[in-house]
């Protein structure tokens, strides 16, 4: 386990649907709005100060301060309660945090990988801004980004990003891989389309000495409670990045990249 001290360790939280009924696929990783103001009222409760994305990515790249004890909320895909329910519950709390929106997913006519569910649409993305959400992409169609053929990565990551920044009107700086999956390629790629940070998944607090192309975060799942909220908010009960890949992810993405050159870009999901 990395020996990170607790003092430094920062919960990154994923989080997906905000919904009581949300569809078969997304439902593991869905978590209901009374547990999902439970656990806001938790974070608020541990005295983390919550802090957007780009903030903890300005403190990789320039060491640009960050309060004593930051936490970082951020919400991948874009689905309907992101603009209203779930934004507003941020808000009354006043807790920034960052969207990552799959452009395909929120755009009538798009192709996406993503299994239908209700999401919100490309033009209501300025209106997370106004909420106080910071606005990052999350790929055009939601692949397995490291299965990708070079000319096909670079097109997820810059139309996304060429999509987003046309509907709000500034640059696109944050991404977030689709279901975590990044390999060194992925991460030079995201460098190259002109982000400035990215984030993966791994189930890990983050920490002062992460990796700014694949900052950890751990996945909120509908088995997750206001307990595991408060042990994360103590910088508990994950291990902490930076750490190396694993033999068995190593593996995984071999078996993948075959898979995907025999029947094709896949959902990562």
């Amino acid at each position: 386990m990395n020996s990170a001290p607790l003092r430094t360790r920062i919960p990154v939280l994923l989080y997906h649907a905000v919904m009581d009924d949300p569809p078969d696929w997304i439902a593991e990783f869905t978590v209901s709005p009374k547990e999902f103001a439970s656990q806001l009222d938790a974070i608020v409760a541990s005295g983390r100060t919550a802090v957007t994305l780009g903030t903890l990515a300005a403190h990789f790249a320039t060491g640009a301060p960050l309060p004593p004890r930051p936490v970082v909320l951020t919400f991948d895909d874009g689905f309907a309660d992101l603009v209203g329910p779930t934004a507003e519950a941020l808000a009354a709390r006043d807790l920034p945090s960052t969207a990552y929106l799959t452009t395909g997913a929120i755009t009538r006519g798009r192709p996406c990988l993503l299994p239908p569910a209700p999401m919100m649409t490309l033009a209501q993305a300025p209106l997370l801004e106004q909420y106080g959400m910071e606005v990052g992409a999350h790929t055009a169609t939601h692949p397995q980004l490291d299965t990708l053929a070079p000319g096909a990565l670079r097109r997820e990551l810059r139309v996304s990003k060429a999509v987003l920044e046309d509907v709000l009107g500034r640059e696109v700086r944050h991404l977030a891989y689709p279901h975590g999956y990044n390999s060194p390629a992925v991460r030079r790629a995201a460098a190259a389309a002109g982000y400035t940070s990215a984030v993966a998944v791994r189930h890990a607090l983050s920490s002062g000495t992460d990796e700014i192309y694949r900052i950890a975060r751990l996945i909120l799942r509908r088995s997750h409670t206001v307990a595991d909220i408060e042990q994360w908010m103590e910088g508990r009960g994950a291990k902490a990045a930076p750490y190396p890949d694993s033999l068995p992810t190593v593996g995984w993405r071999m078996y993948r990249r075959a898979r995907a050159r025999l029947k094709g870009p896949e959902f990562a999901g």
